[in-house]
């Protein structure tokens, strides 16, 4: 075998092909609480870069192994024999209409596959799943035990002192809820089955980190041009001397209204994608306060910054404003700009606090006037929408591919808000929204993205490392 392959095999219904889902980080697998989902057994391999690190199989569950071991028992006198006893059953029974889950279970551990093992720790130990771990024994294959937690209960220990008599290594493995650094401490454990297979899973595990640090990086830039391109947006429409600019005031606020929650929807989507979720439902009710209308008050609550907040983020950016008009006289005016314009921004922000954009009337050269929306003059704006933004991000990296709800970002909104990002990191953020704020065309040095990216990735990572 090119790299290791691991079968999942056990009863049916106790988690298979979430662990699969969850360590291939696949969604194309099939998950179902209906037992006998998984009729064939299905290669999936993890990839990185189009790069199959390991392979997880999909097996459907034993059906009939008491009468299984029965029929090798019989044929088998010794216990040399017993491997190429469980080959000569799948070869008998292959294709035939007996047997048939044993079967396609086994065929790939005989072809060298290594055995996962997966009970449901949450209901109680019983004699009919040693049939199985007897089968399992005999192939000689190296193996581990999952105890996969499904249900409430917990049989943990007892179920321990079970598969202990059968396994080397037993763990405690639950698929839908294992964070990342769990899965890849489970793989490092698969490298104790077979002393080949440990360096390509060192090298798997090292891989799969870089991968996730790559992700972050590209997570936070993503996240970095969204914002910067929601406080650009600039929406406009001429107006020739006759028409009234007032008939279209509301129409084109909701054009920019629309506008705003399309670059945010489409930037979840991407960070979606990123995570290898391709067809992740979100449901809209579901989403009461990440999508609530991001201009209620409600939205700014929860995930702007707070009045005190505004006061001394709006004075840092009218201060950097000021400081415009020192540098430009040379510095005579003692910093009387920078100090006025603290002044001026800290008390816009105030006052300003449930506005989102000007409304604005421009004349053109040629006659007529321009209206135009944008961009976001609220100092709040992109503290709400970076607050969304990696709530979302945060909801998706600690998702795992077995899970198959919809997914559901209001329940622990009101936890989400700007207070993670520090003062200083606060300072650094206002002097990117203020230059990227007054642009006039909506354009705005990359610069300005790529510094706002790596404030991002800093505040992700430490967020993600927080408990």
């Amino acid at each position: 075998m090119s790299v290791p392959i691991f079968a999942t095999v056990g009863h049916p219904n106790k988690g298979k092909s979430s662990i699969v889902a969850t360590l291939a980080q696949d969604e194309s697998v099939q998950v179902s609480l209906v037992p006998g989902t998984t009729m064939r057994s299905r290669y999936f391999p993890m990839k990185v870069d189009g790069e199959v690190q390991y392979i997880l199989v999909d097996t459907p569950g034993f059906q009939r192994a008491r009468q299984a071991l029965a029929w090798m028992k019989a044929q088998a006198v010794t216990a040399a024999e017993r491997s190429s006893v469980v080959c000569q059953f799948v070869e008998t029974y292959y294709n035939t209409d007996k047997f048939i889950d044993e079967c396609e279970l086994l065929a790939p551990v005989i072809n060298g596959a290594g055995i996962l093992y997966v009970i449901d720790g949450s209901r109680p130990y019983g004699e009919e799943y040693e049939a199985e771990m007897e089968i399992l024994q005999w192939t000689g294959q190296p193996s581990i035990a999952l105890i996969n937690m499904v249900g409430e209960g917990d049989y943990i220990e007892e179920w321990r002192a079970a598969l202990s008599q059968y396994f080397k290594i037993v763990r405690i493995f639950n698929a839908v809820t294992a964070e990342f650094h769990k899965r890849l401490e489970l793989l490092k454990a698969f490298g104790q089955l077979r002393e080949e297979w440990q360096a390509p899973l060192n090298k798997a595990v090292e891989i799969l980190e870089e991968d996730r640090r790559v992700r972050c990086q590209r997570s936070a830039q993503h996240i970095a041009e969204m914002l910067a391109n929601m406080i650009a947006l600039t929406i406009t429409k001429r107006l020739s001397p006759t028409e009234d600019e007032h008939a279209y005031k509301e129409s084109l606020t909701q054009k920019y209204k629309i506008e705003l929650r399309n670059l945010e929807q489409k930037g979840r989507r991407t960070i979606e994608r990123f995570y290898n979720y391709h067809a992740l439902e979100r449901r809209e009710k579901d989403l009461e306060i990440l999508d609530a209308d991001l201009f209620s008050l409600d939205s700014w609550n929860v995930f702007g910054l707070k009045k005190r907040q505004l006061l001394t983020t709006g004075a840092a950016g009218g201060a950097l404003l000021g400081s415009g008009f020192d540098l430009a006289v040379g510095g005579t005016s003692f910093l009387l700009g920078a100090t006025v314009g603290s002044m001026i921004g800290g008390a816009s922000a105030w006052f300003s606090y449930n506005r989102i954009s000007d409304i604005k009337i421009l004349g053109l050269p040629l006659g007529g006037s321009e209206l135009r929306v944008g961009p976001a003059a609220n100092i709040n704006f992109p503290y709400v929408v970076l607050g969304r933004a990696i709530y979302h991000y945060l909801a998706v990296i600690r998702r795992t591919h077995a899970q198959r709800d919809i997914l559901s970002l209001d329940k622990a909104a009101g936890a989400m808000s700007t207070y993670f990002i520090s003062d200083h990191q606060r300072k650094k953020l206002e002097k990117i929204f203020t230059r990227i704020r007054n642009t006039d065309d909506g354009t705005f040095d990359p610069a300005l993205v790529d510094s706002l990216a790596r404030i991002i990735e800093i505040i992700i990572v430490d967020l993600d490392k927080a408990p």
